[in-house]
């Protein structure tokens, strides 16, 4: 067996891996606490799907990416498949998106509602993570510990519930940063398990492998993940906070009960005439 190790440069991928996905979980978290602020119409479809490209683009695959940078095997290089290394970051964003929409679409999310759309969105997030292993190229051959395979589908599953209840009841500002770091441990620890039951047996014969190296899809990556930085930055800006929201809501449920409180006129004639019609 080949001596494989996820930490080649250290602490380094690992630590970038767990602040990119905070970055992401955060992003998303707010935009889907904007998305429910908001009847059920375009704009909440809008910012579910700039949630979705936060959450799976950026907290889910760019993690995983960064930290397959430290990845490595001895006596093999690694190469990556762009088509499924595509594929796989695709997949991340559709199915967080189906999740996000599932709940986020409800006017009330139920438990059963959140338990099966976690469910879901959970096997999803680690098939893509599975995906994108699948888009690794060795010299060798992949051997794999079925129960830690089945650890990480559990974890990411358990990671997928509670985000999924995180986006329908955390709005604070202090809470979503909370929420995020939680829903950030729980993306790493189920990235980590799944490469841990890994192992490869390389090939007698050396031979180059074809493909790209990890550490050339760094300029894409932050690329992506500035894109996504500015346009939910520049669409929060631009759009009624929750604060605000809160107090428009409270106003116009003042002058309802004003107007419903309001006692009925009589004109000169008798006739009662209600207060309201003009």
């Amino acid at each position: 067996m080949a001596h494989v190790t996820e930490t080649q440069y250290g602490w380094l991928t690992p630590t970038l891996a767990y602040l990119f996905s905070f970055l992401g979980c955060l992003l998303g978290l707010k935009a889907t606490a904007r998305a429910r602020m908001l009847p059920a119409s375009g704009q909440r479809a809008r910012w579910l799907i700039l949630a979705a490209w936060a959450i799976g683009g950026t907290g889910i695959w760019v993690m995983h990416f960064v930290a397959m940078i430290g990845f490595a095997i001895t006596g093999s290089q690694v190469r990556f498949d762009l088509r499924i290394t595509l594929a796989s970051w695709i997949a991340a964003i559709v199915i967080v998106g189906f999740g996000l929409f599932v709940v986020g679409y409800s006017p009330r999310p139920t438990a059963p509602r959140i338990i099966v759309a976690g469910v879901f969105m959970g096997v999803g997030v680690a098939a893509m993570h599975y995906t994108g292993m699948a888009a690794m190229n060795i010299n060798g051959t992949t051997i794999w510990d079925r129960r830690l395979i089945i650890a990480s589908v559990v974890i990411a599953v358990v990671a997928a519930t509670v985000a999924l209840w995180f986006t329908v009841s955390v709005r604070r500002t202090g809470s979503v940063v909370g929420a995020a770091l939680i829903m950030a441990f729980a993306v790493c620890t189920m990235h980590y398990t799944g490469m841990a039951a890994m192992g490869v047996q390389l090939h007698s014969t050396p031979a180059t492998v074809s493909g790209s190296e990890a550490i050339s899809y760094l300029v894409p990556i932050f690329v992506f993940v500035l894109v996504v930085v500015v346009v939910l930055g520049y669409a929060m800006l631009n759009s009624v906070s929750e604060e605000d929201a809160a107090a428009l809501e409270e106003l116009e449920q003042r002058l309802a009960g004003a107007t419903a409180r309001q006692p009925a006129q009589h004109s000169s004639f008798g006739f009662r005439v209600d207060a309201n019609r003009r």
